[in-house]
């Protein structure tokens, strides 16, 4: 599917980006893999990782420009979708343009696609997405439901949506492990709240989920990535074993626990070795044995949840991971 294609990639300069963007030319060997993202120096300290690289284009542009989408993708066979709002407590205080972005953007990507001729779109969600408690999660509800439906808003048009759906990245910008990297000298962690459980994925995992998708979608599906879970107290210890741990309670439109299938979901949702998949509601979809495949449907009061898992990582094991990724933790 993506061997010689043309691939554009929006919000492509951040942490999946960094990582998508040489695990595919490596496995794929793409024709073309164009970044397309509104911040030129990101884009500038990235053009520099592949100079050499005739492969890798940088298109500037934001999703909420319908017009500028349309320019880039021309001659685009497939498209992953990453760029978002997606800092919770930011979301929270600007919210009209979170909505721009994740909402309006998402739109304005769908119509593009599908007027263009894309062959297959994914789209990344987050666990905040199931269930949503704050306004981040709200977006990436409404957007996942638009790339589900854009399936039939497309018409005779071949183009197909899928999204995939996992939670915390661990190392990536902006996430708890750079964070208490960042401050772990001062020998004082802030903890939110003790009984928080976090999911735990890697960006390698990320992008291999990604691939998936592109391989297996008919259209509509949200894969969900089977992942283990650790307590934030246990990340803490992970980081920095001897600092003291103080308790600051939780921020704005935070979850205790993260959440990539709710029991509501359960009714359309099946069970494979390394994922689930939550099938469309619409159109019968959820029955359809091209999507489900070798899928076993889950109980009717299933709910993956970080809590509820029944993988656990331990704090040897992040603290291996984060011995042998410390050069990458935090960075783009």
């Amino acid at each position: 599917m993506l061997s010689n294609s043309s691939i554009l990639l929006t919000g492509g300069t951040g942490s999946f980006g960094h990582t998508f963007v040489p695990m595919t030319l490596a496995k794929y060997n793409p024709k073309r893999l164009v970044i397309y993202s509104r911040d030129e120096m990101k884009q500038w300290e990235m053009a520099k990782l592949f100079k050499d690289d005739r492969r890798v284009r940088f298109f500037i542009g934001d999703i909420r420009d319908r017009e500028r989408l349309y320019r880039a993708l021309d001659g685009i066979d497939q498209v992953v979708h990453a760029a978002a709002t997606k800092i919770v407590p930011t979301a929270e205080y600007n919210p009209f343009e979170c909505v721009k972005t994740n909402i309006i953007g998402a739109m304005n990507l769908i119509d593009a696609c599908i007027d263009k001729g894309i062959k297959r779109v994914v789209a990344l969600s987050t666990d905040k997405a199931s269930s949503p408690v704050n306004l981040y999660g709200a977006t990436k509800l409404a957007s996942d439901k638009m790339f589900v439906a854009g399936n039939s808003y497309a018409g005779g048009h071949d183009t197909r949506f899928s999204v995939v759906r996992y939670g915390n990245v661990m190392g990536s910008r902006g996430s708890v492990i750079p964070f208490f990297q960042s401050i772990k000298d001062a020998g004082v962690l802030p903890i939110t709240d003790a009984r928080m459980t976090r999911f735990m994925i890697t960006l390698e995992q990320g992008v291999e989920l990604v691939w998936h998708a592109f391989e297996d979608m008919q259209g509509g599906e949200i894969y969900v990535k089977k992942i283990p879970s650790m307590n934030i107290t246990d990340i803490a210890k992970a980081v920095a074993p001897t600092a003291r741990q103080e308790f600051i309670g939780i921020r704005p439109g935070e979850k205790l626990h993260e959440q990539m299938i709710g029991v509501e979901d359960a009714l359309h949702t099946y069970e494979y070795s390394e994922h689930f998949k939550i099938l469309p509601a619409i159109h019968g979809w959820s029955s359809d044995p091209y999507r489900i495949k070798d899928g076993i449907k889950v109980k009717g009061d299933f709910m993956y949840a970080s809590d509820n898992n029944q993988d656990w990582m331990t704090i040897p094991q992040l603290e291996a991971w984060i011995a042998a990724n410390v050069s990458k933790i935090g960075l783009p």
